[in-house]
């Protein structure tokens, strides 16, 4: 048996994922998730969400993934965020699981961390999975807290919220603000930067990012993705991250950024709004639950290094590291 897992091993070949790749790194990641949670068809996972193409478009260089016999058995995706990154999906076809095939991926990944002195690497499992979390914990990540994927239903609504979005501002414009939005991260992480995300989501056509104003001041963003072939999906605008600048205010501005989102969606003719929030950031956790959000399911972040990140009380954030 181990002779022949070697031999298996020997036989893969980790490799960066180019454009040819997507279609089947993309069937590869529904049919892994859908088999692991068991649903009856399990390609169908994810529904008319995108995340294989969107993610290699937006970091074609930091995917790699797993072939063999000239077919991709498995991905796994980087994303960073300035001085931080993120990891996963990292995706295995079913018939190659238990195989070191995720360590395999794992270690090219782990390998740029190091050499791009990343601060703090995360990344969202399952809970309950021993066989992933154990995974993990072999390469430097710690379990850390629940993070909640909540959403929403929402209604149109009339006011008159000070906020904008980055697509309707000019170029000059968008520089200025893409400076208020690092500021406003690195008040709640050094380093932390969100300006690739909001210009890929512009570039790529994904959704557009919120932009919170007080007197004229940037004081909160929320990039959103919208609709299918994204990262939402249909009838839902997901808030793939979002922030206030810490303030005595913070937790006001976070209230009006929510309110905003939602009319965002509205005017985007989608329905539902889904964000997600890690509960170590209790007033922002309990604040969602009393702005109507309900969690629909939960997942475990860990750290590279074990430390809190920009998870902590009175960080009012949304993200959830999927």
């Amino acid at each position: 048996m181990a002779n022949t897992q070697t031999q298996i091993q020997s036989d893969v070949v980790i490799r960066p994922l180019v454009e040819k790749d997507l279609p089947a790194a993309d069937q590869v990641m529904r049919v892994a998730f859908g088999t692991y949670v068991g649903i009856p068809e399990p390609s169908t996972f994810f529904g008319d969400s995108d995340y294989a193409n969107t993610r290699w478009r937006a970091h074609p260089k930091d995917t790699f993934v797993a072939e063999a016999n000239g077919e991709i058995v498995g991905s796994a995706f980087v994303t960073w965020w300035g001085s931080s990154a993120l990891f996963g999906p990292l995706s295995i076809r079913p018939d190659f699981w238990d195989r070191g095939i995720g360590r395999r991926l794992m270690e090219p990944v782990v390998d740029l961390f190091e050499q791009r002195g990343v601060k703090l690497a995360g990344l969202f499992t399952f809970p309950d999975s021993a066989k992933h979390l154990g995974l993990y914990q072999k390469f430097g990540f710690h379990p850390m807290c629940l993070t909640a994927v909540m959403s929403k239903e929402i209604e149109p609504v009339k006011s008159s919220l000070e906020w904008t979005r980055f697509s309707q501002h000019s170029e000059a414009e968008q520089k200025q603000c893409l400076g208020e939005c690092r500021e406003a991260t690195d008040s709640i992480y050094e380093g932390l930067d969100l300006t690739h995300e909001i210009q890929s989501i512009q570039h790529q056509g994904l959704g557009d990012t919120v932009l919170l104003w007080r007197n004229s001041k940037l004081v909160g963003f929320a990039a959103c993705h919208s609709g299918p072939g994204t990262e939402a999906r249909s009838g839902t605008c997901y808030v793939k991250f979002g922030a206030c600048k810490t303030s005595d205010r913070a937790s006001e501005d976070f209230q009006i950024l929510l309110a905003a989102c939602q009319e965002f969606a509205v005017s985007v003719g989608q329905p539902r709004l889904m964000a997600g929030v890690n509960t170590a950031r209790r007033e922002a956790y309990y604040q969602m639950q009393r702005s109507g959000f309900r969690t629909e399911f939960l997942g475990i972040a860990m750290h590279r290094p074990s430390e809190p990140g920009w998870s902590r009380p009175g960080d009012y954030v949304i993200d959830d590291w999927r």
